[in-house]
Order: structure tokens, then C-alpha cells, then sequence
């Protein structure tokens, strides 16, 4: 079964009135998700010349022929993002493409601040506003019947390209099972009788025995859903599951910890350990929808929390954003936006870009591994982070202020290996020339090695 959902596999296209902002906001996604930028106006301007021009010469139906034209061509072009004109959605035939080629984002606008935008513009159907308001009031219909999510701004747009919604509840269509974390199942229990499968918590969770039980017990057919509730570990086992258990079935992700709703549950990367290592069995599935409620963090442990604030302040490195200083929702939506536009420029890690989230996780695998795993993920990230930094030149402020990470107990020999021979290749490391510029990039031994011993306790 492929798993393309969202933007996944798809044109992501704009729509919505005039004053919408769609060319703007799209020259941003374009720029964020690395798509081509096509503005359908634009394009018929190149060829035909002034849209004013056009209507006044040549009528408005000719202008509709043109915008069909145009859009024909751009949906059989490579994917791009698309900002289409207000009234494009009034052809059908339009409708039926997008329909077919497009993932669909409208682009919400209220009447108000759409005529504030347009009012002084020469375009030809704002020319009266008491006209201008009845056309939005008859276009919404289509907006609202064709768009597969609604946005307002580059960051919801990014986040509806993967069904990520930021806060949100439980959707669940019959038949479905879920699949939850046995400590967060305990605390919140989901109302009625529900089919669930409790798992153990966290990597313990992620075995061959816990995936064959979950086989054995799921009650669904292809038409069904699975949905997980748990942090990163019960989004990657049940990822797994939905991806092999007849050949893959839809699923949905509920991350109820913090590094779950700004990293591990979004992606489509599922998986499990072996003895050799982990996540070295899994399968790109991307889950129908990640549905994000802080509420959840409430019983989140004070450990917990700090796992995910490194990936927080990762993230904020990355984006060259202080994420780590906003207010808990607007942080998590800031996150978990950035990480989306990253999988969807590289969903499949086809062209290396999403290589970048693994700054300072070159150094947490080593830890984690030369610990015998008894090194908290969070606690070497946050240590990864360091020492990524160090390498960059960089200042490390944030690092020692938000995570305040201290040399944890490792084997330095078996940490080295594990380095060696990380999945991101001999001596490649993910490193910063400033915020928000990351590079992939090489580190000679000689700088490597006393950067990770410098994390490991005397």
C-alpha cells in the first residue's frame, strides 16, 4: 500500500478569494517545502498580457478559457504549489483536475479584509463593493466544497499538506482499533466502548513480540484504521503495524507527548528495534491525520518534557526561530510546522534535504548506544546539540540555558563505534554556519571524537 496523504505525491494548491493572499503565502510554501512557485494570474498575464485588458477586450469568458488552459498545463507539470485565481473554482472542469491532481487549501479570508486589500487595485471585479461582497458570499460554497483543509497563514497551509492539526481532537470513523501506550491509556482512557490494544511504554514497545501480539489481536479489515495514542515509540510500532498488517492499512497518530507532537509523530518513519539496533526494521506510512492536543502534556513527567524541549530547540537552530520562547501551543505549532515543510520538500528522503533534522543526533545515537541505552533520547540529543554546536562555532547559550545538559556515563570505545558507523554515513554530520543555516558536512576523527568525549562523564 503507498501512503500518500496530504501534499504527499500531489500539487498543494491554493485557493480562496481575492485579498486571500494566496500568491504570497504561496511564494513562502513553495520556498519552505522546495516546490515550484506557479501563480495561475501570473502565468496568463506572461502570455495574454493585463488581466484588466483581458476582460475588457476579450470578456470574461474568454478569461475562464485561458485560466483552464493554464491550469491544465501547470497539473501536468511537475508538483508545485499553485495559487489560483478567486473565480477558478467555478469550472467545473477545473474542479474535476484539481480534484484529481491537487491537494486543496483554502485559503480563508474575511470579506473585510479582502476589499481593504483589493479596494485601490485595478482588478476588474473589484471595482464595487457591495458587488464584490455578494461574489464572496456566492463563492464561498466552492471554497469550502472543493478545499481539503482550511489555512490562514504559510504555517497552517505547511501543516494541512500533511493533516496535521494543531489543537485537535480524536477523529474515528468504524472499524477501528487503537492501539495506546498502557501508561497513557490509564490516564486518559477515550469515552464509550472502545476497541483498544494497550502496548508497553516507551522502547519497550518497539519489539518483533509486540508487533506479532498486535497482528494476531487487530479485528479490522482493509476498509479499517488503526489509530495510536502514545508518545514516539507508540507512534512508530503502530505505524509499523498499519503499514504491514494486510499489506497496510489507514492509521492516525495521536501523540500525547511533547517530542511526538514536534517530531516523532510526524513523517510518515515508522518502525522497530532488532538486537543490532534501533528502527532498523520499519516502512515509510505516512498516517492519515496527527492530531495535536497540548492538553495531553498535563500528565506529561518533567523528563519527558525535557526530551522534547531538545527537539524543540533543535528545531528552533534549524528554522533560525527562538520556538523555545513561545507560548506552549504557539511553540508546538511552530515545531511541528517546520519539521512538516522539511518532509514535505523530502518525504522519502530521496534527495537528502531531510537529512538536516538530524542536527546533533549523530552524537545522541553514539551515547545512546555506548550507555547500553540507558541514556534518556532527550537527555542526548540535548548533549548532540552541544557538540554540534562546538563543531559550528557556534554559541551555546540556548543549549545550556533551556536543557542544561551534563556528561552522562558511556563506554567512549563503543560510543566511538557506534559513530563510526552511524546511518548518516562516515564523518557526515549535520552542523550550523548560523541559525536557521544548517549544512551537511563532513568532520576529519581528530575533531570528532574529543567533541563526543567531551560529553561522556570522567
Amino acid at each position: 500500500m503507498v501512503s500518500q496523504v496530504g501534499a504527499v505525491g500531489k500539487h498543494l494548491a491554493l485557493i480562496g478569494f481575492m485579498g486571500a493572499g494566496k500568491s504570497t503565502i504561496g511564494y513562502e510554501v513553495a520556498q519552505r517545502i522546495h516546490r515550484p512557485f506557479v501563480d495561475l494570474d501570473r502565468e496568463i498575464e506572461q502570455r495574454h498580457g493585463p488581466i484588466p485588458e483581458i476582460f475588457e477586450q476579450r470578456g470574461e469568458e474568454e478569461f475562464r478559457r485561458l485560466e483552464e488552459q493554464a491550469l491544465a498545463e501547470a497539473l501536468a507539470g511537475p508538483n508545485a504549489v499553485l495559487a489560483l485565481g478567486g473565480g477558478a473554482v467555478l469550472s467545473a472542469l477545473n474542479r474535476e483536475r484539481l480534484e484529481a491532481r491537487a491537494f486543496r487549501v483554502f485559503l480563508d479570508v474575511d470579506v473585510e479584509t479582502a476589499w481593504d486589500r483589493v479596494r485601490d487595485s485595478d482588478r476588474p471585479l473589484a471595482r464595487s463593493e457591495d458587488d464584490f461582497r455578494t461574489l464572496y458570499a456566492t463563492r464561498q460554497r466552492f471554497y469550502l466544497e472543493l478545499g481539503n483543509a482550511s489555512a490562514r497563514d504559510s504555517d497552517e497551509v505547511v501543516l494541512a499538506g500533511l493533516n496535521i492539526a494543531v489543537p485537535a481532537g480524536i477523529g474515528m470513523s468504524d472499524p477501528f482499533v487503537v492501539v495506546a501506550d498502557e501508561r497513557v491509556w490509564a490516564l486518559h482512557p477515550l469515552d464509550g466502548d472502545v476497541p483498544v490494544l494497550t502496548v508497553p511504554a516507551g522502547e519497550d514497545a518497539k519489539t518483533f513480540d509486540v508487533v506479532d501480539r498486535l497482528w494476531g489481536a487487530i479485528d479490522v479489515g482493509r476498509e479499517g484504521e488503526l489509530i495510536a495514542l502514545g508518545g514516539g515509540s507508540t507512534t512508530d510500532l503502530a505505524g509499523y503495524v498499519a503499514a504491514t498488517y494486510l499489506r497496510g492499512i489507514r492509521w492516525h497518530a495521536v501523540p500525547t507527548t511533547l517530542t511526538g507532537m514536534v517530531d516523532a509523530a510526524i513523517g510518515g518513519k515508522t518502525g522497530i528495534n532488532t538486537p543490532n539496533g534501533k528502527n532498523l526494521v520499519g516502512a515509510f506510512h505516512f498516517p492519515q491525520t496527527v492530531a495535536i492536543d497540548p492538553a495531553y502534556l498535563t500528565t506529561l513527567p518533567a523528563e519527558e518534557r525535557r526530551a522534547g524541549m531538545a527537539e524543540v530547540v533543535k528545531t528552533g537552530l534549524l528554522a533560525g526561530q527562538e520556538a523555545w520562547s513561545l507560548p506552549e501551543e504557539e511553540m508546538i505549532r511552530a515545531c511541528a510546522a517546520f519539521k512538516a515543510g522539511v518532509v514535505l520538500a523530502d518525504p522519502y528522503e530521496r534527495d537528502g534535504y531531510r537529512t538536516i533534522l538530524n542536527l546533533g543526533h549523530t552524537f545522541a545515537h553514539a551515547l545512546e548506544a555506548g550507555s547500553g541505552y540507558r541514556v534518556r533520547h532527550g537527555d542526548a540529543v540535548a548533549l548532540g546539540l552541544l557538540a554540534a554546536l562546538r563543531l559550528s562555532d557556534q554559541p551555546t547559550d540556548v543549549v545550556d540555558e533551556v536543557l542544561q545538559p551534563e556528561p552522562v556515563e558511556a563506554d567512549p570505545e563503543v560510543a566511538w563505534a557506534a559513530l563510526k558507523r552511524d546511518k548518516k554515513g562516515e564523518g557526515v554530520f549535520v552542523l550550523l554556519e548560523g541559525p536557521g543555516r544548517p549544512v551537511v558536512t563532513t568532520v576529519p576523527d581528530e575533531d570528532a571524537r574529543p567533541a563526543l568525549e567531551a560529553l561522556i562523564r570522567k
